[in-house]
C-alpha cells in the first residue's frame, strides 16, 4: 500500500511507521474513533503484552473473547504472517458465545511499534484497527485509531456501534493500563 501513496506522490515513504503510510482514501464514508492513552511501563513490556492473545483477550474481557483458528493458536502478532489472511477469528461474547467472526488480516506490523489490520466481519463489512505505541517519559503512549463501517442492515445502527466500540477501546485501555499497576 505504500507504494501506492509513494508512487502518487512521489515520495519515500519506506521506513515510515504504520500511520504515515495508512491510506487514506474512502476513509471519508467510514466511522471512526480513536483511544489514546499513556501506559506506566516500558515500550517492549507493553508490546509484548499487546502483540500477545493472553494480552488481547485480557483487555477484551469480560465483554468478549478473540479465538484463532488452530493454525495460529500459541502464536504472537510477531508469528503472523503479514499481508496473509489469518481465516476467521472467533468472537465470543462474555467469553463464552459465539457472536461474530472477524476474517482477519495484518496488513502492517513493525515489531515494538505498532502494527495494522485490515478486515471485515459479520457485523462489519470494513474494519480497519491500527495501534501505536510510542515511548514517553511517563512510559508508553498506546494510540488505537479504528475506522469501520457496519453492514447494510446494522446501518442505521452506525450510532450506537460508533458509541459501543469507543466504550470497548476505553475499557481496553483501562485492563491495560491496570496490567501494569
Amino acid at each position: 500500500m505504500s507504494h501506492l501513496l509513494g508512487g502518487r506522490y512521489g515520495l519515500d515513504l519506506a521506513g515510515l511507521p504504520c500511520h504515515a503510510r495508512a491510506m487514506s482514501a474512502g476513509r471519508a464514508e467510514l466511522s471512526s474513533h480513536t483511544q489514546r492513552s499513556v501506559i506506566r511501563a516500558p515500550i517492549d513490556d507493553v508490546w509484548t503484552r499487546v502483540a500477545s492473545m493472553e494480552g488481547i483477550n485480557d483487555e477484551l474481557m469480560p465483554y468478549m473473547r478473540m479465538v484463532l483458528p488452530r493454525r495460529h493458536r500459541g502464536k504472537s502478532l510477531a508469528d503472523i504472517e503479514v499481508g496473509v489472511p489469518l481465516g476467521k477469528v472467533m468472537i465470543l461474547y462474555g467469553g463464552l458465545l459465539p457472536a461474530d467472526y472477524d476474517d482477519l488480516t495484518i496488513v502492517e506490523l513493525t515489531p515494538g511499534r505498532c502494527f495494522r489490520e485490515e478486515s471485515s466481519m459479520a457485523s462489519m463489512a470494513v474494519w480497519h484497527h491500527e495501534r501505536r505505541l510510542s515511548p514517553t517519559r511517563d512510559g508508553t503512549e498506546v494510540v488505537d485509531e479504528l475506522h469501520f463501517r457496519p453492514r447494510l442492515p446494522l446501518r442505521p445502527l452506525t450510532p450506537g456501534l460508533v458509541w459501543f466500540v469507543g466504550r470497548l477501546f476505553r475499557h481496553r485501555h483501562r485492563r491495560l493500563a491496570a496490567h501494569f499497576d
